[in-house]
């Protein structure tokens, strides 16, 4: 038996302390003239590029428009994050140092990334905390626009780097967003939702996860949530 577990990053794995909206903001400023409605903006669950296209798109710009500055307007992004992300502003959320040493040692898991985040930004993210020598592969918003396209991606990237062909409920995600509980529905993946982000504990039950955490602060009890029968 195995498990391949996939974490998202932003309310899940930790906050950044808004520092990536902001930078997003002002890439979006320099790159089309406008962040659009950047400050009400629900940015849980969603794409780097898919924000971009969001964001924009309210603001009256072109798809097309898009498609050409958007490379350019990532690449500010990451920059700009890079250059204002410190140490300080990164937090781990309760107890996923120890949920994540633990599934780490646990020789029947595989760990890995589901995000978002195009994939500098996700390591820039997770180095202050020490977490990226846990996950040495991912998905990511620089895989795909759309998130939902996401899992699919991971499993083919676990069997290139395992030899394991993992399916059903043999894959997990754990997110803090509607879209990480929903994303892997198709595939008939485990999910379990952790209210530690800006989506309400009533709003993540509504999409009937597998698990549903208010966080991950109860070691033993967490992992039996994620892995299910291997506990």
């Amino acid at each position: 038996m195995r498990r391949l577990v996939l974490f998202d990053i932003d309310g899940t794995l930790l906050s950044a302390g808004g520092v990536s909206s902001r930078a997003m903001a002002d890439a979006l400023i320099a790159g089309f003239g406008t962040a659009g409605a950047a400050e009400a903006y629900d940015y849980s669950g969603k794409t780097d590029p898919q924000i971009v296209r969001d964001l924009m798109r309210g603001a009256g710009i072109s798809d097309e428009q898009v498609d050409a500055r958007m490379p350019a307007v990532l690449a500010d992004y990451q920059g700009r994050l890079d250059t204002r992300l410190r140490p300080e502003h990164v937090r781990a959320k309760p107890g996923v140092q120890a949920v994540v040493d633990a599934l780490a040692a646990d020789s029947r898991v595989t760990l890995a990334l589901l995000t978002g985040n195009i994939e500098p930004c996700a390591r820039r993210k997770l180095a202050p905390l020490g977490l990226n020598r846990h996950f040495p592969f991912g998905a990511y918003g620089s895989d795909h626009e759309d998130r939902y396209r996401l899992p699919s991606v991971a499993v083919a990237r676990a069997l290139d780097h395992t030899g394991a062909a993992f399916a059903g409920e043999e894959v997990v995600i754990i997110g803090d967003s509607i879209h990480d509980v929903l994303c892997g529905r198709s595939l008939g993946v485990r999910a379990v939702a952790v209210a530690t982000g800006k989506t309400p504990r009533e709003r993540l039950a509504k999409e009937q996860p597998h698990a549903l955490l208010d966080d991950l602060s109860d070691t033993a009890h967490s992992l039996v949530q994620i892995l299910g029968a291997l506990r």
